[in-house]
């Protein structure tokens, strides 16, 4: 195999999700997202978030969203949500990971607010 083989092997996305075997859809996407900001993204952008697995990867959570919602996503974005610590303050956050969808601006999905 020559290297410009190696790196077009590499390259070759693998679309199966990993924890999408394991768990159900409804066991990877855990909850929505409702905040001011992202009520905002929804509108303007057409952008939503949601709280998920941590295990999951993009693969699963738009295996999942499809499933879940009927839309097809353009995009998904995640990021880790980092703990939050306690100085001199009551409140703590705790990490989650977060998916952030990208649909068409045909698509909508109601999430009952």
């Amino acid at each position: 195999m020559t290297f410009k083989q190696i790196l077009q092997a590499r390259a070759k996305k693998n679309v199966t999700g990993k924890v999408i075997q394991k768990l159900s859809p409804y066991g990877i996407v855990l909850s929505p997202i409702v905040t001011e900001k992202t009520h905002k993204q929804q509108e303007s952008a057409n952008k939503y978030s949601f709280k998920i697995h941590k295990d999951a990867n993009k693969n699963d959570v738009k295996q999942a969203i499809e499933f879940l919602y009927k839309v097809h996503p353009e995009g998904v974005n995640i990021v880790n949500v980092v703990y939050k610590w306690r100085n001199q303050r009551k409140l703590v956050r705790k990490s989650y990971k977060k998916a952030i969808v990208t649909l068409s601006k045909k698509e909508k999905i109601d999430l009952g607010s």
